[in-house]
């Protein structure tokens, strides 16, 4: 038996590829499956399930490709009702894969067709348990992503979280290991660990929502405390693995479209048009091209193309770094933005060298932000509120990146004003943005809260009023 877990940074996700004998499954596959394809020909097996958790909201899942692929079958657990053909398994039924079996356990509470499944080894002992988006190292799924769905509160999907962990999960052998679909990073949760594996023993002692003396009532309130606005594509993105995609096949080629400046130039002047430059933070802020908005690969690029792209049929223009271009077709896929145009060929070298214009963003030395901050300027944090509330600049205002289109109205527009994050990732996409609303008077912070906090400027924990959410 082979367990090998698939761990995507950018996504903080993880698949498995599970092999025993001459057969495989692969439990919540990423869009691009052809990964799975070359592990399988190389173990020279064959994948007889893919095996989905749920229904996922924050990235699409390849389950129809593969299947199409492969001739696996898709399996669900109850309650879930795709529009394509699938296997429905029952709680408690079992799957053979070689000489191993996945029990399928029904866990709702996260969404009410979340499932864990429990690996059966070549002994019969319970070995691990692949726990989807209901338990996390650390933390357990949120349980408000499937409110309207159902029409449940959060807090009645939290209490039937509560019963699917005492009742499925906590009764299993603490040997158990415990491989979830997230890790830190993923807005599925509120706070899970960096570690992407461990013993369901070492969770019954540490994780706060599994204390056995905890009432439901307890299990409640903490699992819904301090829960922020899920970002908006994950409702898109259940619909698209409930009802359907187009195979990557297609959405790689409508993507890699090579234009010339000319031909890019009238394209990212058609209404609707967005035009994405994926260039790291540094190198955007020297030049770009006017009313470009950046979103880096280097950062967590996928969560934030979700969280500030509200659409996913959002047309889109690239601007990448030379042989970036299908990496970045491919990881905006996973998220399910499908409709990439084309890119800029040549990048913004070729556009400078037509003649075209180009913008920059300003940027300022912690050092220099020293001098400044005793000239008492305005200024703006752009990290989350979590980040804010621990220590900020004495004064500072908090926008946190993830709201600044709907708080636009609170940056100043006749005050110079100087802008930062933690490190100037953030920051420079807040400033692009800026920038496409016609604000031209600020500056940007170069390393971010890293490098004030290593200046002598006033700081405090004193939560300030922040703009509204």
């Amino acid at each position: 038996m082979k367990i090998e877990q698939i761990y995507t940074g950018c996504l903080s996700q993880g698949a498995y590829y599970i092999v025993s004998e001459n057969e495989a499954i692969v439990i919540d596959p990423l869009r691009e499956i052809q990964p799975y394809i070359e592990r399988a020909k190389a173990d020279g097996v064959t994948i007889k399930y893919i095996l989905e958790t749920h229904f996922h909201a924050d990235f699409v899942s390849g389950h129809l490709d593969l299947a199409k692929a492969t001739g696996a079958t898709i399996v669900f657990g109850p309650n879930a009702a795709p529009n394509f053909e699938f296997h429905s398994a029952k709680d408690g039924e079992e799957l053979t894969i070689g000489k191993i079996k996945m029990r399928v356990l029904h866990t709702p509470g996260h969404t009410m067709e979340s499932t864990c499944y429990l690996l059966i080894n070549e002994s019969g002992k319970e070995d691990a348990l692949f726990s989807g988006d209901t338990l996390f190292i650390g933390d357990v799924g949120r349980p408000d992503l499937a409110q309207k769905a159902v029409a449940m509160t959060q807090e009645e999907l939290a209490g039937l979280l509560y019963y699917s962990l005492r009742e499925k999960i906590m009764p299993l052998p603490d040997s158990v290991v415990v491989y979830p679909a997230h890790g830190a990073g993923s807005a599925c949760g509120k706070n899970m660990s960096k570690e992407t594996t461990d013993l369901l023993g070492n969770q019954k002692a540490m994780n706060y929502a599994l204390r056995a003396d905890m009432t439901k009532e307890e299990f409640i309130q903490e699992v819904t405390d301090g829960l922020l606005p899920p970002p908006g594509y994950f409702g898109m993105n259940v619909a698209m693995n409930k009802n359907g995609y187009d195979a990557i096949q297609e959405v790689m080629k409508r993507g890699l479209n090579p234009l010339s400046v000319a031909a890019f130039e009238v394209a990212a002047n058609e209404t609707g048009v967005l035009v994405l430059d994926t260039r790291t933070a540094i190198e955007f802020s020297k030049q770009f091209i006017p009313n470009s908005i950046s979103i880096g690969l280097e950062g967590q690029f996928a969560p934030w193309v979700g969280s500030l792209i509200h659409d996913v049929k959002q047309r889109i223009l690239l601007i990448t770094e030379p042989g970036k271009e299908e990496e970045t077709v491919k990881r905006l896929a996973r998220v399910g933005y499908d409709y990439v145009n084309g890119y800029l060929d040549g990048g913004i070298e070729a556009w400078k060298s037509a003649g075209k214009d180009i913008d920059s963003i300003g940027r300022i030395t912690a050092d220099e932000f020293e001098t400044e901050f005793a000239k008492n300027p305005i200024v703006i944090d752009v990290r989350k509120i979590a980040e804010f509330s621990g220590e900020h600049v004495e004064n500072a205002l908090s926008i946190p990146l993830d709201f600044l289109s709907e708080n636009i109205e609170e940056f100043p527009k006749n005050q110079p004003f100087i802008i930062h994050c933690a490190g100037g990732y953030r920051s420079i996409i807040a400033g692009s943005i800026l920038k496409s609303k016609g604000f031209d008077n600020f500056v940007d912070v170069i390393g971010g809260y890293g490098a004030i906090a290593k200046t002598s400027v006033k700081r405090t924990d004193f939560v300030c009023p922040t703009t509204k959410k």
